[in-house]
């Protein structure tokens, strides 16, 4: 049992320690525990948008490896997406579906791989990309012809900048780029 006395102020005062936290002190927790917990998730959220972005990339850049491999010094056939699900050179991030002899990036977008109008070309066609990664995107992108986004805006000069990508990336959230190369 703590021992009671009366303060100068003649208020009662207890002795010894106080367990506990007051309301205050509880609050002033939370408070800094929100903080900490908005912070981490921003952090979070930007670390996913990057990966995100980083993968697309590598997709495409492996596809067109890919692609360059099997095809070394020939023309590019019709059936170039059949051909690279044969070989297994799809990357293993896209969803293949070897029956249909089809691949779908993590958008949901059906990824195709085209002979170019001349027989020297080809053309990656990588839809449903959204804004944010399509800037990091194509901004990143370097090795292409052209990067292209059905029309609405195209670039033939690597690296490209901030507002060149903004302009090929137009669609806030489903773009359709595609990716030329020899």
């Amino acid at each position: 049992m703590k021992k009671a006395s009366i303060n100068k102020f003649g208020v009662v005062a207890f002795r010894g320690r106080q367990r506990g936290a007051s309301l205050l002190e509880g609050i002033a927790y939370l408070g800094i525990a929100a903080i900490v917990i908005l912070g981490a998730v921003s952090l979070l959220s930007s670390a996913f948008g990057n990966a995100r972005s980083n993968q697309a990339s590598e997709e495409v850049v492996s596809l067109r490896t890919a692609v360059k491999k099997l095809y070394s010094g020939q023309t590019y056939p019709a059936t170039i997406v059949s051909t690279l699900i044969a070989a297994h050179a799809i990357p293993g991030s896209l969803v293949v579906d070897t029956e249909a002899k089809t691949v779908t990036n993590s958008w949901g977008g059906a990824v195709t791989v085209t002979p170019g109008p001349n027989g020297g070309s080809f053309v990656i066609g990588y839809p449903a990309v959204p804004q944010d990664v399509c800037i990091n995107l194509v901004t990143g992108a370097n090795g292409w012809t052209k990067i292209d986004n059905g029309g609405k805006g195209g670039v033939t000069t690597f690296p490209v900048n901030a507002e060149a990508a903004l302009g090929v990336c137009a669609d806030a959230s489903a773009n359709k780029l595609t990716f030329a190369a020899n």
